[in-house]
């Protein structure tokens, strides 16, 4: 049963309000002029758009794992949750963006259609500044929903939005330049804090379904930025990074990428054992088919970047559709 009360209501109507409001005024800008298709063009690409699908996936998690402990869930604020959500994604990738074109970093990457950067910038080196003005606006945006989710929900939230936005904000100047904190900082903002932060939104409070869900969710997100490091390795410790692959190397890297696989599919067992999470839970096994040879191509071509680079597509769909199954059955189970 999903429940509403008058005054979620309310805001979701007010919220509605105000996004109309604010998307008329985009259109109105972009017809004079102040916005060219161009710089549209280079915000769009840089935002990095078939990533965000990663936000959907988590968010849907914590949904789920909400719905499984027959929490009382609010629709309206699922929606405000997947806004936020795609704001802060998209800010941390845009911030991204213009640290890395300032740094020199996307001229000497080599692009693949998993890693390298969006390559938005390189091409319209004149757009940077706009697209600086965006990750601060969606990250303005992203604080304000947070603000008004702590305010409904209660203090909760106000951790997870903390932590969020210290991630946001550091994880290309600062974070990149340490090797643990790299290798952990994707997982721990997509699969702990993205998960923990919608289900508490949507439901009040963090059920036992939902806290154990982010152990495999930390460990897929982990790997999916992990691999994507193999291919900018070299230009990565040109500007500075100090990552996993660069304090480590290819060999511990790719071992690191395979235990942090193992893990993600042997909590996910060890939760159905312990009745943490439902037996449907087990469906989401059925993506080792990908994963076992991933992992070993991993292995075998640590040293090799034009054979590894084969396995960049598996690895994505490894994390997204583990983490959907997963979320899909826990609902089922739920009854909803």
């Amino acid at each position: 049963m999903v429940f509403l009360p008058p005054n979620l209501v309310c805001a979701s109507a007010n919220f509605q309000y105000w996004s109309k409001i604010y998307a008329d005024d985009l259109l109105c800008a972009a017809k004079m002029g102040r916005l060219s298709m161009n710089a549209v063009q280079a915000l769009l690409t840089s935002a990095r758009p078939k990533f965000l699908v990663l936000t959907f996936a988590c968010i849907a998690l914590g949904w789920a794992g909400s719905a499984y402990a027959n929490l009382a869930l609010s629709l309206p604020l699922f929606g405000l949750v997947v806004i936020g959500g795609l704001a802060a994604h998209i800010s941390v990738n845009w911030f991204n963006e213009y640290h890395d074109f300032h740094s020199g970093l996307d001229l000497i990457t080599v692009k693949t259609p998993f890693s390298g950067g969006s390559g938005a910038l390189p091409d319209k080196p004149e757009f940077a500044d706009k697209v600086l003005w965006g990750a601060i606006l969606s990250l303005i945006l992203t604080i304000v929903i947070g603000c008004y989710l702590v305010y409904l929900r209660g203090a909760g939230l106000l951790l997870v939005g903390v932590l969020g936005v210290m991630l946001i904000l550091s994880y290309t100047p600062y974070i990149n330049r340490s090797a643990l904190l790299c290798l952990i900082a994707p997982g721990f903002g997509f699969g702990v804090l993205m998960v923990t932060g919608a289900a508490i939104a949507v439901g009040g409070q963090l059920s036992t379904a939902t806290a154990w869900l982010t152990v495999p969710a930390f460990f897929l997100v982990n790997n999916l930025l992990l691999l994507n490091q193999f291919p900018d390795m070299d230009a990565d410790q040109k500007v500075g990074r100090n990552h996993l692959l660069i304090r480590y190397g290819r060999v511990i890297s790719s071992r690191v990428y395979v235990a942090f696989m193992v893990c993600a599919y042997i909590s996910i067992g060890l939760g159905v054992f312990l009745d943490a999470l439902p037996l449907l839970a087990l469906c989401a096994l059925v993506t080792l088919a990908m994963a076992v040879p991933t992992a070993r191509g991993v292995l075998q071509n640590a040293n090799n970047p034009e054979k590894l680079n084969r396995f960049l597509g598996a690895n994505v769909g490894i994390t997204i559709f583990t983490i959907v199954i997963l979320a899909v059955a826990v609902f089922i189970e739920s009854g909803r």
